[in-house]
């Protein structure tokens, strides 16, 4: 397959998006060839009418097509995740090996990290174990996670190839739909192992990306990427590595006592990636004009397959997503900046310039943005990380650690986009005491239902002094 990548170019007519719009477009889908053409020039449904003795040819072609592909074991889904691991890990195959001595060092950072940030939260200890990670760990433990990530995609452009044919070749087109399939999961196969073999070899944590990608309850740190990153950053490489170790920390005592945020976060990305749709229009046209026995020829198979013929349109349910996505990250990348200034203080007299180094390495996107661009079509990006930082810090400041971790007890609790632009309002709530009614979520829905059943009680007539129970 050519490098071209997977990601979709949404038509959003926001300036922000478009802005910070660096994924791949439609003209550059892997997927974006169109299969309706027939020998002779007519197309499937056309004037020309529904040929069976073309469709048998082109299934023909196909079948000597794939018989000499070498795919690496059965495809059961719409992702070729073999062949994304054997493409991944060729990429890795130079990889230098971990030592005991990286392990015993990420150890011991991951041990200092969390007894300087037992004060600076109100949140425990949430990793039950810290590990150093090669690249090829980081691609094994985190892949169950980027198949739920990515099989929405997936299956939402599998669909594509059976909602396009007319009724009358969809008849005859079970096997070559098959194939179709098949072709789709290798292409999105290829280009999900070309971009994790990328992102394996750069990210410094298992959270760095902001999502929860390896296991519950597992730190990770990747000492070969650290030791790259820390060239030219003019401080000593244990130092850095212990500032990423309490940012990881952080993270993991964040997802570890916030129930619901690992779903809200991957929920948001699963809701986005449900929610495209395709313009078929210019499928429709290419189907008159491509001819299904260039498929034989792997040159021309290339050409098709870069030169994309849709594109997705972005959808009012995936810019609520989208929104949704950008202001949960911030929030949990700010308060996780917040709360490693705090615990390092003045242990690390670089913290201030490697915070500043981490937050415009996100800012920026890079490989690591680009690569999840490619792979689940959308730029993931904490684009108000500095405000939330910036609310986090203040309500702090103002209200304590108590209350400002507090806020995390519920998801409704959260302070939405427009607070993180004007958090005054926001802040004054939580002193307030805007939070006391989530702070027992049990307690509060044992209340709701004894309030419930002294109605019904009220209603029936009832003047016991013992409603009914439910």
């Amino acid at each position: 397959m050519s490098d071209v990548p997977f990601g979709f170019s949404n038509r959003d007519d926001d300036p922000d998006r478009k802005r910070d719009d660096q994924s791949g477009s439609g003209a550059n889908n892997p997927f974006g060839f169109a299969f309706g053409g027939l020998p002779g020039g007519a197309a499937a449904g056309g004037a020309g009418g529904f040929d069976p003795a073309a469709l048998g040819q082109m299934l023909t072609s196909l079948g000597q097509m794939f018989s000499g592909m070498g795919q690496p074991g059965a495809q059961s889904g719409p992702v070729n995740y073999d062949l994304a691991k054997q493409l991944a890990r060729q990429q890795l195959s130079s990889a230098a090996p971990l030592t005991d001595g990286s392990r015993k060092a990420v150890t011991d950072a991951a041990h200092l990290a969390e007894l300087w940030l037992d004060p600076a939260t109100t949140f425990p200890a949430g990793a039950v174990k810290t590990v150093a990670w090669s690249a090829g760990d980081w691609l094994e433990q985190t892949l169950p996670t980027w198949k739920r990530l990515c099989d929405p995609v997936a299956e939402q452009v599998s669909g594509m190839w059976s909602s396009t044919l007319p009724a009358e070749a969809r008849e005859f087109a079970g096997p070559m739909l098959g194939m179709l399939t098949q072709m789709g999961g290798m292409a999105f196969g290829s280009q999900l192992g070309q971009g994790l073999g990328q992102l394996a070899g750069e990210v410094l944590t298992s959270t760095e990306i902001g999502l929860p990608l390896g296991p519950a309850g597992t730190a990770a740190l990747l000492p070969g990427a650290i030791a790259e990153f820390s060239k030219g950053l003019e401080r000593p490489e244990s130092e850095i590595l212990v500032y990423l170790a309490a940012r990881e920390a952080a993270h993991q005592r964040l997802y570890a006592h916030v129930p619901w945020l690992r779903q809200q976060v991957l929920g948001a990305v699963e809701d986005y990636a449900r929610g495209i749709r395709m313009d078929f229009s210019a499928i429709e046209e290419a189907a008159q004009t491509i001819d299904p026995m260039a498929l034989t020829d792997p040159s021309k198979l290339e050409e098709l397959l870069s030169q994309g013929t849709f594109e997705p349109q972005t959808t009012p349910e995936q810019r609520a997503a989208l929104e949704r996505l950008e202001t949960l990250l911030a929030l949990i990348e700010g308060w996780v900046e917040v709360v490693v200034t705090d615990a390092v203080g003045d242990r690390l007299p670089g913290a201030g310039a490697l915070a500043e180094t981490l937050r415009r390495r996100r800012a920026t996107g890079g490989p690591a943005e680009q690569t999840f661009a490619t792979l689940v079509g959308l730029q993931l990006r904490p684009r108000k990380l500095r405000e939330a930082a910036a609310l986090w810090r203040s309500l702090t400041t103002q209200a304590g650690l108590d209350a400002r971790d507090t806020v995390w007890s519920h998801p409704d609790l959260l302070p939405g986009s427009a607070d993180l632009d004007s958090p005054a309002g926001f802040i004054d709530s939580v002193i307030g005491g805007g939070t006391t009614a989530f702070d027992d979520p049990l307690a509060q829905l044992a209340e709701t239902e004894a309030r419930e059943r002294e109605q019904r009680a009220a209603e029936n007539g009832d003047d016991s002094d013992e409603a009914p129970q439910k």
